[in-house]
């Protein structure tokens, strides 16, 4: 079946589902909805299945800590002072996006394909 999608296009519209749901599912759930999905397709399409699930975690521990719902900051949210609003949170985890995009760069960028490079 064409979709006329490329993998890499495949493979982001995946991670792209699997980092907006996180928003406001829980880790269990985001996994046990996509990854039976994902991982035919990812086979299919010739990525690394352990490669692929790296990334999908690292996108899904960045949607943990995302706005607009961020479900991390409202776990700490519970146990912060209460001079320590939101505000202060969101702006506190904005090195940690970044560095967690950077980790998810630096994975997208290096793929193992199924080449025998892990045997």
């Amino acid at each position: 079946m064409d979709t006329g999608l490329s993998p890499w296009m495949i493979l982001g519209l995946i991670l792209f589902i699997a980092f907006v749901a996180g928003f406001v599912l829980d880790l269990i759930s985001v996994v046990l909805i996509i990854i039976p999905v994902a991982m035919p397709i990812v086979r299919m399409l010739g990525f690394d299945e352990i490669w692929f699930c790296v990334a999908f975690l690292v996108v899904l521990q960045t949607s943990y800590l995302t706005p607009p719902l961020a479900p991390a900051i409202f776990y700490l949210r519970a146990i912060t002072p209460p001079e320590i609003t939101l505000k202060h949170m969101y702006w506190g985890v904005v090195p940690f996006i970044i560095a967690q995009l950077v980790v998810l760069a630096l994975v997208l960028a290096f793929p193992l394909w199924h080449c025998g490079c892990l045997m």
